[in-house]
């Protein structure tokens, strides 16, 4: 906690000892509830400021701000000036929920992929050990890492509840918007690094900067890092010789020995163990790798680790096998050059001998339009056959992100456009053959798809069986 966070904590202090009491904190004026704390943050296209009144008659007690209101505006509630609300409302959120991570044992997860996977698998050993516990990231609301005070709420309910354990996927923009300050973990994990949000962080080199936020003494002490990444490698060197001391236990592919990847499970021994996990994919060993190192690393028996791993329960859209009547797709959410390239290559290595791999996929609209190309080269490398289709488009127009898509293909031969994602679902499952494995990437567990105008229903699961049940 910095002088800033201090001078805050302290004025917070000062309210209550005068007899505010401020029992919640809300950063939308829509939502704010009688006793609330409003956090005027600023945005691209609003000033939280201008609703301050608002808040006030909608019940907040007082008001977070990087400026102090004037009474006509304030409404006469409660100031506390800070130089910037944003930086400011993830410690203060979390004084005023009780500090909730510290009642739990707190784990965040960060990194391109793989965020989701440790995370269940993670909670999974953690429930075999006897530690109830809750989950929080893309599976479980809007936004793959909540903004603060709903973060704070979401840890304060775990306890509350009886938890003793949180997971959390941590967000590139949860790091650079300052959603996670205030919170307290017991151990930060990194899975890896790839070409993601360019559209918010603009180069690589940023991007990997703000997942390295969470890699310091002020979160936590403890970071378990992915070094057969190569960022992976310069975040251990970096964050071990932090001061105070912060420390990093590697995990990396040769920790696993005697693999074997099947379609629906992988095994491995590990530290002397048999491990086995019921999830298909060579890249989730690492997955799995890393919910592993970080249970031992906070006290769960290997034991009790391997058993919760072998009964963790399926997770939607990632590798999520759907196989009827000699067809076998795939159905996961890689949406990265690297994702969509490892999701390719564990797919070559389950189809039947003589077998070819026929990946549907496409890329979301309003977002980093740079690595639609390489989206393109990496499935022509990877499949025998590709079927581009639209992804979310938003508010771009389908068949121009494909086009993108497609320049990045100097060999078109095995490429097929189709704008319509059920019809090119459609068409992959009919051209496939005995042996052949369809990917379908991209949306994984979406049960919706962004038109721009509206948004559809739309689960690439449920159109896969309804079409393998249409078939005579």
């Amino acid at each position: 906690m910095d002088a800033a966070d201090r001078a805050a904590r302290q004025r917070l202090h000062e309210l209550r000892a005068a007899g505010t009491v401020i029992s919640g904190v809300s950063h939308d004026s829509r939502t704010v509830r009688s006793g609330d704390l409003y956090a005027c943050l600023r945005g691209d296209s609003f000033d939280g400021h201008d609703f301050a009144g608002a808040a006030v008659d909608a019940g907040a007690v007082a008001l977070l701000v990087d400026h102090e209101l004037p009474p006509s505006t304030a409404h006469g509630a409660a100031q506390i000036v800070v130089d910037d609300t944003r930086r400011r409302l993830g410690p203060i959120a979390a004084e005023i929920a009780g500090h909730p991570s510290r009642a739990l044992t707190t784990v965040g997860v960060t990194g391109t992929n793989g965020k989701t996977t440790t995370t269940h698998l993670l909670a999974a050993v953690f429930e075999a050990a006897g530690w109830p516990t809750g989950i929080i990231g893309t599976l479980a609301g809007t936004r793959t890492t909540p903004e603060a005070p709903e973060l704070q709420s979401a840890l304060a309910g775990f306890a509350e509840q009886g938890r003793r354990a949180a997971v959390l996927e941590v967000s590139s923009h949860a790091l650079a918007l300052h959603r996670v300050d205030g919170t307290e973990f017991d151990a930060v994990v990194f899975t890896n690094l790839g070409r993601d949000h360019l559209d918010l962080h603009g180069t690589i080199e940023e991007y990997f900067r703000a997942k390295a936020r969470l890699f310091d003494p002020s979160f936590s002490t403890l970071g378990v890092v992915n070094v057969d990444d190569p960022y992976g490698r310069v975040l251990a060197d970096a964050a071990s010789s932090d001061d105070p001391p912060f420390r990093v236990v590697p995990f990396s592919a040769e920790d696993a020995v005697d693999v074997e990847v099947l379609a629906d499970r992988h095994r491995y021994r590990w530290r002397g163990v048999d491990v086995e996990v019921p999830l298909g994919g060579r890249f989730n060993v690492a997955n799995s790798l890393a919910a592993l190192t970080t249970a031992v690393e906070l006290g769960v028996d290997v034991d009790t680790a391997r058993a919760g791993l072998a009964e963790a329960a399926t997770i939607p859209g990632r590798f999520e096998v759907i196989a009827d009547h000699g067809t076998t797709v795939v159905v996961d959410y890689a949406h990265t050059p690297d994702g969509l390239a490892g999701l390719l290559e564990s797919a070559g290595a389950l189809a039947s001998a003589g077998g070819e791999v026929i990946v549907v996929f496409g890329c979301g609209g309003g977002r980093d339009a740079d690595k639609r190309p390489q989206m393109g080269a990496v499935a022509v490398a990877g499949a025998d056959r590709v079927i581009v289709t639209s992804d979310n488009p938003r508010h771009e127009d389908p068949a121009a992100i494909i086009d993108q898509i497609v320049a990045g293909i100097a060999d078109r031969s095995r490429v097929t456009s189709i704008v319509d994602r059920r019809e090119a679902i459609a068409h992959a499952v009919t051209v496939a053959g005995s042996g052949d494995l369809v990917v379908i990437a991209g949306k994984g567990h979406e049960t919706t798809q962004d038109l721009g105008d509206r948004i559809v229903d739309f689960d690439d699961r449920a159109v896969v069986r309804s079409l393998l049940e249409e078939r005579p």
